[in-house]
């Protein structure tokens, strides 16, 4: 199967065997990966990335299906990269998405591919940039990632999304959620999930308090950030993301910070891949030339400082 050729043909089956070879540590497949993303990557850049996250138990997966559905009825493409916790005992991953979207899963337009962050932080995997791209030359119009789940500390989503929604509980307790830096302040828009039922009243108390303080915040973007409330399960308030979506795009678009923001990201791109491929090739270089069993000898047997043995190793030609 000629992979590129099938992607950008819109074959789901393709776009998930890309993303498989993506994820590969083969060096063969490595190889063929990188030669996929070239021939891949002019034809994508045309979607809107969007980053959903949340703490655990937000409901993430219930309004990626509500809000897609939406989408895809619409009209939209509608592509789902959705990542999952990697164990640290067993090293695997549940990868239940699709089964929690199951009515999104059986789309003719929407593709959901659940991926493990084999441990890496920030709330993204580590080909998530990548499997975007394939994502786009498959013709979808909208991307969305959903993060790991971890809270506050899910900022390396905001170099790969162009707009970032954090969902929040109704009755999350901690009321000085809203003036804490990290996720809040890059948020674009804060949707209280769950707004039914016993807990409509909460959210609508929450919703206040989120907006105050959010309202302390700054961003370079000059946009004002939205709290709203939302319920999955009633589809109500749903429309409410889209138009906000819509009306920020349009706004970054007009004032040149959409395409800043997406040379910084290539940017970003750039230098991470830079850093890991100097780190595995000379990894791998040690590892062929024996020396890696010499620098076990120097830590254990010497007693040398890891930081002192890493400069040496920085420094041979």
């Amino acid at each position: 199967m000629n992979l590129a050729k099938e992607i950008k043909n819109h074959n789901p089956i393709a776009l998930a065997k890309g993303i498989t070879l993506l994820e590969s540590h083969l060096r063969t497949d490595v190889i063929r990966a990188e030669e996929l993303i070239k021939k891949c990557q002019p034809y994508s850049g045309k979607s809107i990335r969007i980053g959903i996250t949340g703490v655990p138990g937000v409901g993430k997966s219930t309004f990626i299906e509500t809000f897609g559905k939406m989408l895809t009825k619409s009209g939209k493409k509608v592509a789902v990269l959705a990542i999952d916790p990697t164990s640290q005992t067993t090293k695997g991953s549940i990868l239940g998405d699709k089964s929690r979207m199951q009515m999104l899963s059986v789309d003719k337009n929407a593709f959901i591919r659940p991926s493990p962050n084999r441990g890496l932080l920030g709330g993204i995997a580590n080909k998530t940039r990548e499997s975007i791209i394939l994502c786009e030359a498959a013709g979808f119009d909208v991307i969305i990632i959903e993060t790991v789940g971890v809270g506050q500390n899910e900022i390396n989503v905001k170099d790969i999304v162009d707009f970032l929604l954090l969902l929040i509980l109704p009755n999350a307790g901690d009321e000085l959620q809203g003036i804490k830096r990290g996720i809040m302040e890059i948020a674009d828009l804060i949707m209280i999930n769950k707004a039914d039922g016993k807990l409509l009243n909460e959210a609508q108390r929450a919703c206040q308090i989120y907006q105050n303080s959010i309202s302390m915040l700054s961003n370079e973007k000059k946009w004002k950030v939205n709290v709203e409330i939302c319920s999955s399960l009633e589809k109500k308030g749903i429309d409410l993301v889209w138009n906000n979506i819509k009306e920020y795009t349009k706004q970054m678009k007009r004032n040149g910070f959409f395409e800043k923001n997406r040379n910084k990201q290539i940017n970003i791109w750039l230098y991470q891949k830079i850093k890991e491929e100097i780190g595995n090739r000379r990894y791998q270089k040690l590892i062929e030339n024996g020396d890696i069993q010499k620098i076990e000898k120097r830590l254990y047997n010497n007693g040398e400082n890891i930081n002192d043995i890493i400069n040496s190793i920085i420094n041979i030609d």
